[in-house]
Parts: structure tokens; C-alpha cells; sequence
């Protein structure tokens, strides 16, 4: 009896075994066919060398006990084929309208077609005289309606609000994949510009939205168009800054938050796998396993995971605010992680940036959890920044609706736009940075 438990325990261990063997093939396949034919050009290899291996564990077997070997194989191909079969359309679904706002879609100069938002001063208030262009995080994502809010705001106080969504986010349409780069994204911002006709425009730039801004003041022709600068929580801005791995600032909300709920593509097998190999580098942003298209379509708000609670401080951990919708959420991975790549091969554009004219001014946030050198750096190469302010009490999204964070953001916006006194001490300064830095503030 013992040698039949022995034997059994056996045959289930070689059983799987041979099951996690071929996941792994199956794996290490779709890694070096880059997802070709949405995986099913690695299933096919893989269940073809399963097959074999059960043909010849079944080669002198006879009766039922033939198809014994071939268990493991389909229970392999059950687990993997999974991963090769959509379970969102695969052409893009746009979020649905707004019904607050109307989208409205320009075709640029240069091929792309975004969808654009326009907030106009409202009746009665005071109009400002230079169009404000906000961009806003991402970077291939659509804007929030916490965003929508903070904008309508500004639109209130007599500010003409224009924003637009990049390629490939939100209602903008798609790009071939190879066309993302941040080279195609500032050159984007300087069509708008153009698109819009209103002359010279001030530029509130969130986030990876920062980065764009930065990047147009370092070109001369494109910074021609800009009356006003805001840098608001930077990223990386080149390859050097992309490579810093600095301190980040005051505790934020990221550990501490109860998990966001929600469906996440993430927990099925086929977007898992995607998003988690395009995320370690071992799939192409245009891999063939999951496009564009269907990336978006599939991924939500509560794959970003931790990501959006991180954005606020510590102190706000138990009440993060739902950011968006279902209906508006909008997130494209493929994209993004191209768009990034190209930001991390990028040569240093520090000289560049030393040569710019253009009034700017820097919002860092108290709980950011960006890399503090991301801005420090734009900070210290940037000679035309007139003024930095960090803001207490808020994490990296700054607007955020909690309490008067709003209210704070706008005063600080307007204050630097109208030419008024600062709300918060100009901190840090160039010269700060060091102490800045080592206070860990």
C-alpha cells in the first residue's frame, strides 16, 4: 500500500510538474515571439512540444493508460490559451461624453486628433486677458473629473480654460505605436498652441504634463508661444533626471489606504500577464500580445493599485476621493511605457533649459511621492523660474476637491499669473536645494 501512495504521489507530482513546466514554456515563449499573434504563436509551440513529450511518455502504453500523459498537456493549454483570448473589444471604446462639457476634437499640424476641452470665463467674473492650456498627467491617460473640477474653478474666476487629452488617452484618438515620444508630445503642445490662434498663452502643466512644459521651454521656438509657465510635480524631464534615484516627500497615503475596489483587468489571466511583462521591460509597449486598443479598453482605475493613493498625503489616507468615473477613467499602458522609454533615452536637455526666458513658476507638493530631484533639478537649470511653492497638506494631485485644497492651488496659480504676492514663501530657491534636500522636506 505504501509503494502505491509512493507511486501515486509520484505520478501527481510528474503531473505537475510537466503542467508548470509548459506555463513557464508558454511564458518564455510569449517573451521572445513579443506576444506574436495575441500569444497564440507561443500556445501553439508550446502545445505542440507538449504533445510530443506525452506521445512519447504513451508510446508503450496501451488502452485508456495512453491518454494518462496527455492530461498535464490540456490542463497546460486550459491554463495558457486564456491568455491569448480578448475579453474586451479590441478597436477602441471612447469614454462616453461628458455632461458637463462639451468635447470637442481638433486635428493638429501634426496628425494627431485630440479631444478638447474649453471652460470660458463665467458670466460676471472678472476675464483674464491670456488664455490658460492645461496638460495634465499620465502621460497617455484621460482627464479626471476631479481635474474637470479644478478647471471649471479656474473658469469661475475668469480664466479661459483650455485642456486637451494626449494621443492615445481619453477621447483623443490613437498613433501608431512607434509615433509616441515625448518629442512628438511637445511638438503636439506647440500645434495646440497654434491650433488655438489666441497668441501667447499661460500653461498650467501637471505631472507627466510638467515634463511636456518643461521640455517646450527648452526650445526656443516652441517657448515663443508660452506667456506664462506653472510646473506642477514634475517627472523625470530627461534620460540623467529619469536615472536619479532620489527621496521622495512627506509620508504619503500609498501603503496605508484601504485597496481600491473595483474590477481590475489586472486579475484576468490575459491583461495580468500584459501589463505585468510590458511593465518589467519583457514585452514591447506594441507587442502583438495585447494592442494599444485593447490595453486601454481593458485597464481601470483599480489596476493603478496603490499609485493613486500614493498622491496624498498619509494624513488623508481613510478618505481618498474617487477620483473619476467608470464611464471617464481612462488609461493607455502601452503608450505610457513608450513614452517614458523615450524620456529615459533622451540626452540631458539641462543646457537648453539654462537658456529659457519664459516666466515660470515651480508647485511642489509637502506628501509628493515623486523623486524631490525631478523637480530640484528643473529648479536649478531653470533661470526664468521667478518663484517655487510647496504646498502643505497635499500630496502629488494637489486638487484634489479635500477640504479648500482647491481654493489653496487656485490662489497660488492666480497669484503667479496676475503678478501678485506669493500665498506660500518662495522655498525652495536655487540655493535651498541642498538644505532643502537633507531636511527631507
Amino acid at each position: 500500500m505504501l509503494k502505491s501512495v509512493i507511486r501515486s504521489t509520484g505520478r501527481l507530482g510528474l503531473a505537475i510538474a510537466v503542467v508548470v513546466g509548459l506555463v513557464v514554456l508558454f511564458l518564455a515563449l510569449v517573451v521572445l515571439t513579443d506576444g506574436a499573434g495575441s500569444g497564440l504563436a507561443a500556445w501553439l509551440t508550446t502545445l505542440g512540444a507538449g504533445a510530443a513529450w506525452a506521445l512519447w511518455r504513451a508510446r508503450r502504453r496501451t488502452g485508456p493508460r495512453k491518454l494518462v500523459p496527455f492530461v498535464p498537456v490540456v490542463a497546460a493549454a486550459a491554463l495558457t490559451v486564456s491568455v491569448c483570448i480578448p475579453s474586451v473589444p479590441t478597436d477602441r471604446r471612447y469614454p462616453v461624453a461628458l455632461p458637463f462639457v462639451a468635447t470637442q476634437n481638433w486635428s493638429l499640424a501634426t496628425g494627431s486628433r485630440v479631444a478638447v476641452y474649453h471652460y470660458p470665463p463665467s458670466p460676471g467674473s472678472a476675464r483674464r486677458a491670456t488664455p490658460l492650456v492645461y496638460l495634465h498627467g499620465g502621460p497617455v491617460r484621460g482627464i479626471s473629473v476631479l481635474e474637470h473640477r479644478f478647471l471649471q474653478l479656474l473658469s469661475r474666476h475668469g480664466y479661459d480654460v483650455y485642456a486637451y487629452e494626449q494621443p492615445g488617452g481619453g477621447r483623443s484618438g490613437l498613433l501608431p505605436m512607434d509615433q509616441y515620444s515625448i518629442t512628438r508630445s511637445v511638438r503636439d503642445l506647440a500645434a495646440f498652441v497654434d491650433h488655438l490662434d489666441k497668441g501667447r498663452v499661460d500653461i498650467l502643466g501637471f505631472s507627466a504634463g510638467a515634463v511636456i512644459l518643461t521640455r517646450a521651454l527648452a526650445e526656443p521656438g516652441i517657448a515663443a508661444r508660452v506667456h506664462k509657465a506653472i510646473i506642477a510635480e514634475p517627472g523625470p524631464i530627461d534620460g540623467p533626471t529619469a536615472a536619479i534615484a532620489g527621496q521622495k516627500g512627506r509620508p504619503n497615503a500609498g501603503r496605508l489606504a484601504p485597496a481600491m475596489t473595483g474590477p481590475h483587468a489586472t486579475h484576468v489571466p490575459r491583461y495580468g500577464v500584459a501589463f505585468g511583462l510590458m511593465q518589467l521591460g519583457l514585452l514591447s509597449p506594441d507587442t502583438g500580445l495585447v494592442g494599444q486598443a485593447e490595453g486601454a479598453n481593458a485597464f481601470t482605475a483599480a489596476d493603478l493599485g496603490t499609485d493613486t493613493a500614493s498622491a496624498y498625503c498619509a494624513k488623508d489616507a481613510s478618505r481618498i476621493p474617487v477620483e473619476d468615473t467608470a464611464g471617464n477613467f481612462s488609461f493607455s499602458p502601452g503608450p505610457s511605457l513608450r513614452i517614458q522609454q523615450t524620456i529615459k533615452d533622451s540626452p540631458s536637455i539641462a543646457a537648453q533649459l539654462r537658456q529659457s526666458t519664459v516666466p515660470a513658476m515651480l508647485m511642489i507638493a509637502e506628501c509628493s511621492s515623486q523623486t524631490r530631484q525631478w523637480a530640484t533639478t528643473i529648479l536649478a537649470d531653470d533661470p526664468a523660474i521667478e518663484r517655487t511653492q510647496y504646498m502643505p497638506g497635499v500630496g502629488h494631485h494637489m486638487w484634489n476637491g479635500l477640504d479648500d485644497n482647491n481654493e489653496r492651488a487656485y490662489a497660488t496659480v492666480n497669484a503667479f499669473l496676475q503678478g501678485q504676492p506669493a500665498p506660500q514663501p518662495n522655498y525652495p530657491t536655487p540655493t535651498d536645494i541642498p538644505t532643502f534636500l537633507n531636511d527631507q522636506r
